[in-house]
């Protein structure tokens, strides 16, 4: 073989590394949008479940096609100053499919990021539509200048994989579209005051966030687009930083909530993840270990001030925190990378030139994005209508946008027997009629006869159930009706905290357990289950004791002391 198919075999082989590098990442970031649904899921009530579930497939799914046709030109099309071109249908230009996909789930993820902060209250059709404009327009243009050769780009501005053009972007567009949409119901009291209004499912929410941590290594550092001729090496590097930043932004969640909240706040440790990689994507490549620590230290300050600012200073109802980790750690990453980049930056004496640069951008950015979302957005109210009414909020977009009952329904209690009892085969083969069943003498009730009827219904921890059914059994007491409930008593729960919002009224899982006796004492029952549940502390639970008219057993028609009893 001659030098000549040597290098071109060389070269045909780097080039298959790069491209299987890149579609690698694509596919990662991609998998991110299993991530922001997940954390979006979580961090809202499970009746609009299905509705998050449902605009995350669309995010993605909408924008596949009109980036393909109308957006890719805009940002790739060309060489101007301030758009591309117009490729229609594109085939991805010099870089082949491989980087229209790439650019593909980039710009999905930008357009997913909007749905968290408008969540629980947006109609499913308006959010289509300016989820077409994000894809279409608004990214495409911002990326352009960034990405495509823009202004922006010949002025030096840095941003390696997209801290101002994805999140930044995403997050400004979100915070606009809450600001429009108003608060959910119920989110702040007459006084302004915000109220908590926790998700349903951290588990969900926890899930979301390690999804997006991982894919986060495809969404920076197949970034490089690129592992030969030395790139490789970067891309160890963006591991690194990416990996680091989010870590320290993580624990520094976590002590800050803890000292301000008194306890570490769950949620916001979770945003926190997120935040130190929001901001670590802009200069993961120029920044060494110790600026990417320092920049997820600013990350977890940031989300946590970010979100309160705009929940108890703007009054903006955002369920997710979308702009407090997108949109100002966007910004603050991309900015911090123009003071720590470790050759041009202004703490390495890179001078200030390159950090006025990242200022430029940012703004520029910032004013692109809330200027043409302001005007989708108040097209869109005054048209078609943003927000869904008062009702369909209050029962949730499940149901009202899609008629889905509930997300979960499979794993709801739902009045379906699912086999038999012993003997129900046989005895169910033959329909007795009602009045053969029960007959129509009256079964005499021995209630007069000193015993009296009496309900006794106890609210307990979950967690003694078996002990209190054990005891009870012990003590005579088998008809239990167990009902797993959600409540506080008077004190209204102990004091928590959500996001920094202290919570008006805890509602803590408990179980009811209901019982009708009339053998055993009354005195008995209640002394038996204060001895079992008692701990001393808050939370106990409570005995109540009520009288019963009558008790009427429907397959005999006893009555009374009669229908409690049990029959071999």
């Amino acid at each position: 073989m001659d030098t000549t198919s040597i290098m071109t075999t060389l070269a045909d082989h780097a080039a298959a590394i790069d491209t299987s590098w890149t579609l690698l990442g694509a596919a990662l970031v991609f998998f991110m949008q299993a991530g922001f649904c997940m954390v979006e899921t979580g961090f809202t009530r499970s009746k609009n479940a299905g509705n998050i579930i449902m605009k995350n497939l669309m995010d993605f799914s909408l924008g596949t096609p009109i980036y393909w046709l109308f957006g890719f030109g805009l940002m790739f099309g060309g060489s101007g100053a301030l758009i591309g071109g117009l490729d229609f249908m594109t085939n991805g230009g010099d870089g082949g499919y491989t980087t229209l996909i790439f650019q593909t789930v980039f710009c999905a993820t930008a357009a997913t990021i909007v749905s968290g902060s408008m969540a629980e209250r947006t109609k499913f059709s308006s959010y289509c539509i300016y989820s077409v404009i994000i894809s279409a327009i608004v990214y495409p243009i911002s990326g352009h200048w960034i990405w495509g050769g823009g202004w922006l780009a010949q002025m030096g501005f840095h941003d390696f994989a997209g801290s101002t053009a994805v999140h930044m972007v995403g997050g400004v567009a979100a915070l606009v579209g809450a600001a429009f949409l108003g608060p959910r119901i119920g989110k702040f009291d007459k006084n302004g005051k915000a109220r908590a209004i926790p998700g349903h499912s951290l588990t969900l929410g926890a899930l979301g966030v390690f999804i997006l941590w991982f894919c986060w290594f495809g969404f920076n550092g197949a970034s490089t687009v690129a592992m030969t001729d030395g790139a490789y090496e970067t891309a160890s590097s963006v591991y690194v930083t990416t990996n680091l930043a989010a870590a320290v932004a993580t624990v520094t969640v976590m002590c800050v909530t803890w000292i301000r909240y008194g306890k570490p706040d769950v949620s916001m440790t979770l945003n926190g993840s997120l935040a130190g990689l929001v901001a670590i994507t802009a200069g993961c490549d120029l920044v060494t270990p110790v600026g990417a620590a320092i920049i997820g230290i600013c990350a977890g300050f940031a989300v946590i001030f970010g979100i309160e600012f705009v929940e108890k200073v703007l009054k903006i109802d955002d369920p997710v925190g979308a702009f407090g980790v997108h949109g100002v750690n966007g910004a603050l990453g991309t900015l911090l990378t123009g003071l720590l980049a470790k050759e041009d930056g202004l703490f390495y004496g890179g001078g200030a030139h390159f950090f006025l640069v990242q200022v430029i951008g940012v703004v520029a950015v910032i004013a692109w994005v809330a200027v043409t979302m302001t005007i989708v957005f108040w097209v869109i109210k005054h048209t078609i209508g943003l927000r869904v009414s008062e009702e369909e909020e209050v029962r949730g977009l499940d149901v009202m946008e899609h008629g889905l009952s509930s997300a979960y329904a499979d794993f709801m209690p739902i009045p379906t027997v699912n086999g038999f009892y012993k003997n129900e085969e046989e005895t169910s083969a033959v329909t007795v009629p009602m009045e053969e069943a029960v007959p129509a003498t009256e079964v005499p009730s021995t209630t007069a006869d000193g015993h009296k009827l009496t309900k006794v219904v106890v609210i307990c921890r979950q967690s003694r159930l078996e002990v209190l059914r054990s005891a009870l059994e012990e003590i005579g007491v088998a008809g239990l009706t167990v009902t797993n409930v959600l409540g506080c008593g008077v004190e209204k729960g102990a004091t928590e905290y959500y996001r920094g919002v202290q919570m008006n009224a805890t509602l803590h899982p408990k179980t009811k357990v209901e019982m009708v006796i009339s053998r055993v004492p009354v005195e008995t029952v209640v002394d038996t289950c204060r001895k079992v549940l008692y701990t001393g502390h808050i939370g106990d639970g409570k005995i109540f004791i009520y009288d019963v008219q009558n008790v009427i057993k429907i397959r005999t028609g006893a009555e009374g002391y009669d229908a409690l009893q049990y029959e071999k």
